[in-house]
């Protein structure tokens, strides 16, 4: 058999920290509550608009999730915070984010059964990055003693996609023997947990996988990468604007305009069919049929969204065999809700069973990969 790029492990790191539906409406009321008697009069003037009220039902109808996993749940519920409480770490301590990185790393190496000596290439893939530089990336690597080169990634909600794409290409053209693509999502930091429409969105999670030549393969259970497509339209509809630069414009930076903000129904409307037309045109450049996949490893963002993207390409309702959702128990992890996924629900697959990830978020951008079981 001709060698081919597959993905040979995957590993998922789940903080020990959660916070239910429950705990974060009951903080967030408590806050509206409270904003709203301490500006009674500005509001009654009409200077002020008055804080919405939240309950449990809203969020699962309007997203699906339950509960999310936190890094540090400390702060989050303290209605005189509303931010996590992170320890400050100094130079020459392993930073948050790498901490995660690492975790989820050394699970994607055992999964492949493979070492640090395996590997010559880190990407760190993901939507926030804690530093400007030294990259995360470089981090991990020394961290896991991996000799060759790292760098970051931002794509959002598709950079695992696009991480995996940038390692595809690397193994095919023979520049790497080995790439290690992780998505260490610390996603709470940059939340405005006192807006309503948007503060049990997010959830951190860590996750990585193992991408290499068939040639090199140890695995059991590694897919082929039949191919791999990515795609980014300009839009403003999702944006996080805090940056180094804020500090010389003198703008708040806890100002709502500067944490993660989004036009919810815009977005909606507009990826959605996006995401549908990304799948259905990438199967058929491979010549596969949407009836061919067994599973949709979809990104993990709003189940009303997976739900419209699987109508548009079944015809029906996809089943939860075929389009796995992890979002109640994870939230919205950005890129990494794939990648849980596709972790959680593969082991079913036999060989030639094909699959699809697929990830898309602000940007717009979308990527996909098309897997095909060994």
């Amino acid at each position: 058999m001709n060698s081919s790029v597959v993905i040979s492990g995957v590993g998922l790191w789940t903080p020990t920290h959660s916070i239910s539906n429950e705990e974060l409406v009951a903080s967030y009321n408590a806050w509206a509550e409270n904003f709203n008697l301490e500006n009674k009069s500005a509001i009654e003037a009409g200077e002020l608009a008055e804080k919405p009220f939240s309950s449990p039902a809203f969020i699962e109808k309007a997203s699906g999730i339950k509960s999310r996993y936190v890094y540090a749940k400390d702060g989050i519920l303290d209605i005189k915070r509303m931010r996590p409480i992170l320890d400050v770490r100094d130079d020459e301590q392993v930073s948050h984010q790498a901490e995660m990185a690492i975790s989820a790393a050394k699970e994607a190496l055992k999964s492949a059964n493979k070492t640090a000596a395996d590997i010559d290439m880190v990407i760190v893939s993901c939507a926030y990055t804690q530093r400007s530089y030294p990259a995360i990336a470089i981090e991990v690597q020394a961290a896991l003693g991996i000799k060759g080169f790292g760098f970051d990634m931002l794509v959002a909600c598709s950079a695992a996609t696009f991480g995996l794409q940038r390692a595809v290409d690397a193994v095919k053209s023979g520049t790497s023997k080995g790439v290690l693509v992780i998505n260490p999502e610390l996603t709470t930091p940059q939340i405005n947990f006192t807006d309503r429409d948007s503060h049990f969105i997010f959830g951190d999670v860590a996750t990585a996988v193992i991408v290499e030549s068939s040639d090199t393969c140890q695995s059991d259970h590694a897919f082929d990468v039949l191919s791999s497509k990515c795609v980014t339209a300009y839009s403003n509809n999702i944006r996080s604007n805090f940056g180094y630069t804020t500090r010389t414009t003198d703008e708040d930076p806890y100002s709502a305009d500067k944490l993660f903000h989004q036009n919810g129904r815009k977005v909606f409307k507009e990826v959605c069919p996006m995401a549908a037309e990304h799948i259905e045109s990438h199967l058929q450049s491979e010549g596969i049929q949407v009836s061919d996949l067994k599973r949709w490893w979809l990104h993990q963002a709003n189940i009303n969204m997976n739900l419209l993207i699987s109508r548009r390409l079944l015809g029906r309702d996809a089943t939860i065999e075929e389009a796995p959702v992890v979002l109640d128990e994870y939230a919205n992890t950005a890129s990494a809700g794939s990648i849980i996924a596709f972790a959680k629900y593969h082991d079913d697959f036999i060989t030639g069973d094909i699959g699809v990830i697929c990830s898309f978020g602000a940007g717009y951008s979308i990527g996909s990969l098309i897997l095909r079981k060994r």
